[in-house]
């Protein structure tokens, strides 16, 4: 029974984390026209971490949520940015000429971007945590 109950676990991460990946992919061929794996490791730690977020947060109001999980999806996609830009030199992405941008990685325009996608996050979360 417990091994059971660990496996589904396991299960549903991976649902989640697959699903995350998937729809950060698809958002950015939506944006910009193309997308790299790594960006599809990268969204599926991120809608892994909302989720989590969204579930224990869930009498939080949902601005406060919004705002933390921008800021959730902003760190994640800076250490991103650090390993697959600086560090593997991959150079997915480079927001060194926007505005109010740190270390080229990570910029305050996505920043609300994230922070407004966290709106439907928030209610697919919310539907999913149902099911």
């Amino acid at each position: 029974m417990l091994l059971t109950v660990i496996f589904m676990l396991k299960k549903r991460k991976a649902g989640l984390f697959l699903l995350g990946g998937i729809g950060y992919g698809l958002l950015e061929i939506l944006w910009r026209g193309k997308t790299h794996w790594s960006m599809l490791l990268t969204g599926g730690a991120c809608f892994l971490a909302l989720f989590k977020l969204f579930e224990k947060a869930e009498k939080i109001p949902l601005r406060i949520k919004c705002v933390t999980g921008g800021a959730v999806i902003t760190g994640f996609e800076f250490i991103s940015g650090c390993v697959f830009n600086r560090l593997l030199k991959l150079n997915v992405w480079d927001y060194s000429k926007n505005h109010f941008n740190f270390k080229g990685q990570v910029c305050a325009f996505y920043s609300c971007l994230w922070t407004l996608l966290c709106l439907p996050v928030s209610f697919i979360c919310k539907k999913m945590r149902r099911c």
